[in-house]
């Protein structure tokens, strides 16, 4: 076992891990087979108070939130909201509201001051609102706000729609973080058209050097038969056929959803649990032809018998 002495040398000791403990009023650690004090004079890294409720930790604490990249200040700067009430609630006067508005005006003033804050504040709101209409969680707009961020810092923003890097950025977060989402769900969101937004995503790769995964048709799977309504024992199906499609070779050069809705659409026949091509092609965002080409390739190279009606 080896441990830091006052000096922060290694110091060897024959006493087993699971035996040494933490004197926290002594500041020391103590072997409790021995009884020998191992190190003290321990510093606390702790608070100096203490809470036995979380409503006295977080009166207590004097610490602000966590940072929010998805802010383009991260949330450093106080934010004066606009109820225009004091702190018991009450309705200020005419009086109070028109100075409450003056500091307003200089906190919004105070937080942007160059060009570069004032796209950041319009990308992150654009960002909230993208993200909000597609469900995304926090995890997924933290990191497309971090790539964002990376191209303001060298310059790729310049010249080219906010919107559309952006949405290149949420793409390229989805894929990431293995969040099934496809382009063109993203690019109705926005003014800019999906060939402009993979334009911006390609740009992204390229000089961001953002590593992404090749997207795996089993994650398309579970939000496809959610929003269809099928069982587990068919999403079951649906990935075990999808791993028998990859040792044939048969994903090579396919669109993933296009994959996984043929997939899903076999086992829900298999499940008699069915659902036409038309209303698995909608939710998958791909075509009936797609669907039922894909459904042909795999139940012939993999000889899977679908029951008759």
């Amino acid at each position: 076992m080896l441990y830091l002495s006052e000096e922060n040398k290694p110091v060897s000791t024959p006493c087993p891990p699971d035996k040494i403990i933490f004197d926290a009023e002594r500041g020391e650690y103590i072997c409790s087979e021995t009884g020998e004090v191992l190190e003290d004079k321990i510093i606390d890294q702790g608070p100096e108070w203490r809470a036995f409720t979380p409503e006295e930790k977080e009166k207590r604490s004097r610490v602000g939130g966590p940072l929010n990249n998805t802010i383009h200040d991260r949330g450093l700067s106080t934010l004066i909201d606009w109820k225009d009430k004091d702190a018991m609630g009450r309705t200020l006067d005419p009086k109070r509201r028109l100075e409450a508005l003056r500091w307003r005006k200089w906190q919004i003033r105070a937080r942007i001051q160059s060009s570069i804050d004032r796209n950041l504040a319009q990308a992150m709101n654009e960002l909230e609102r993208i993200g909000n209409l597609l469900n995304l969680p926090k995890s997924v707009k933290d990191e497309a706000a971090l790539i964002y961020r990376k191209a303001v810092e060298k310059g790729l923003v310049r010249g080219r729609s906010i919107e559309s890097v952006v949405a290149a950025a949420i793409y390229a977060a989805c894929r990431r973080m293995k969040l099934a989402r496809t382009l063109d769900e993203i690019a109705q969101y926005t003014k800019a058209n999906r060939k402009e937004v993979a334009r911006c995503y390609r740009l992204l790769l390229r000089e961001l050097d953002v590593s992404v995964p090749v997207s795996d048709p089993k994650d398309y799977v579970t939000r496809i038969a959610n929003l269809l309504g099928l069982s587990g024992a068919v999403m079951k199906t649906a990935a075990e056929i999808i791993d028998k499609a990859k040792g044939s070779g048969l994903t090579a050069g396919k669109d993933p959803a296009g994959l996984a809705a043929a997939a899903i659409y076999i086992a829900s026949l298999l499940h008699d649990e069915r659902r036409t091509q038309k209303e698995i092609a909608q939710v998958a965002g791909v075509t009936e032809v797609t669907v039922r080409n894909r459904y042909k390739e795999v139940t012939q190279e993999l000889k899977i018998s679908i029951p008759t009606q």
